[in-house]
């Protein structure tokens, strides 16, 4: 299943799709064309969420190995949506209806807000597991959301947190049923009302610079 994007009122809501939804080439460039979209449409804010038991399971390794050549391109891609995501115009939450694995807990934290399944699905960098180490930006990224506490819980164990645990560490901001997880995205979102892209725009840029320079910094 592709990518769909649909609104609820003026609160944009693009479903990633229903199966690990891994960061290949398309995918990445899909999420891209829909976020353009959620931009020029004037949407008050966006809602990403997944139909399946995992919200995403991070880089697509099984395209990486066998295009090596283009690790540096592919990474870049990856760094440059979550930066996007990161300073996008507009408030932002991630319905989490199940597993954030790697570089789909990475988007995740990119939102503003987070919500996940109660009762089912990890929250998870599991780097220190897989032998990958954190690119510079993915781990400005992390640490520019979460205490230090957090990321060295998060980032150094490869734990992987229930709803209740992700909940006491901060890594997401409410927990919700498996029926009510976009509702309840909606319904923090829903009072902030409409904002000015380019104030809010120049607001989280100047908050997360450091994370958003080493996502977008060239490769030497």
């Amino acid at each position: 299943m592709s990518a769909v994007l649909t609104y609820r009122d003026k609160i944009a809501v693009l479903d990633l799709g229903n199966d690990e939804n891994r960061f290949s080439p398309d995918f990445l460039a899909e999420v891209n064309a829909h976020l353009d979209t959620v931009v020029a449409d004037g949407a008050h804010a966006l809602i990403t969420t997944a139909g399946g038991k995992f919200y995403s399971n991070g880089l697509d390794l099984e395209w990486l190995s066998a295009h090596g050549d283009r690790a540096e391109w592919y990474v870049a891609q990856v760094h440059n949506l979550l930066a996007r995501v990161l300073t996008l115009p507009l408030p932002t939450a991630a319905a989490l209806p199940g597993h954030a694995f790697g570089a789909g807990a990475m988007l995740a934290i990119a939102h503003d807000f987070r919500v996940m399944r109660a009762d089912r699905g990890f929250f998870c960098f599991p780097e220190a597991d897989i032998r990958i180490p954190f690119t510079n930006g993915m781990a400005a990224l992390i640490q520019a959301k979460l205490t230090p506490k957090a990321a060295v819980a998060s980032m150094t164990t490869g734990r992987r947190f229930p709803a209740p645990e992700a909940i006491q560490y901060d890594l997401i901001d409410a927990t919700a049923p498996e029926s009510a997880i976009t509702d309840t995205a909606v319904s923090l979102l829903t009072p902030l009302g409409p904002k000015d892209q380019g104030t809010l725009n120049a607001i989280k840029s100047v908050m997360f610079a450091d994370a958003f320079a080493a996502l977008t910094r060239p490769a030497v």
